[in-house]
């Protein structure tokens, strides 16, 4: 699994490349069930003018609409930056069975940072957390894309 893991990541810091090339903050996602990449996405906040176009929200619509179902039992989401908290509460109202990210996100990451949304047990459904995936090419990416915007 570690090396699907990678080969994974690489094409979402792809999809990251792509966001940053129209001005977005480079994050990308995609959703992977039984080995087939059933959607991708990247961030399009700007793009859209909508604030909730987050990369894995988008990858999770996509997803949806592919199986036909808002339920997406079994998916696997990788994505470059640990969730907000809205991509996290959407991760457990979709039934994500394995979420996957690069960087940690230490103001805004709400799966292991500043919360653990999609592992609290109040909540109807949990999902299995892996951090740190290519955590220094996700940060690269990201850390680049601020410091060509900022003074």
């Amino acid at each position: 699994m570690e090396e699907f893991d990678h080969q994974m990541m690489r094409l979402a810091l792809g999809l990251a490349a792509e966001a940053r090339d129209l001005g977005e903050v480079p994050v990308g996602a995609l959703i992977v069930r039984g080995g087939e990449i059933l959607s991708q996405a990247f961030n399009l906040r700007e793009t859209l003018s909508d604030p909730t176009a987050h990369a894995e929200r988008l990858a999770m619509t996509l997803a949806g609409r592919s199986l036909r179902s808002w339920r997406l039992d079994g998916c696997t989401l990788y994505v470059t930056l640990e969730p907000c908290p809205m991509c996290a509460g959407a991760i457990v109202q979709a039934r994500i069975a394995r979420v996957v990210y690069g960087a940690a996100d230490p103001k805004a990451g709400s799966l292991d940072s500043l919360y653990r949304l999609a592992t609290d047990r109040r909540l109807n459904h949990r999902a299995l957390i892996l951090g740190g995936v290519l955590k220094d090419e996700c940060a690269e990416i990201l850390s680049l894309f601020f410091q060509e915007r900022r003074p």
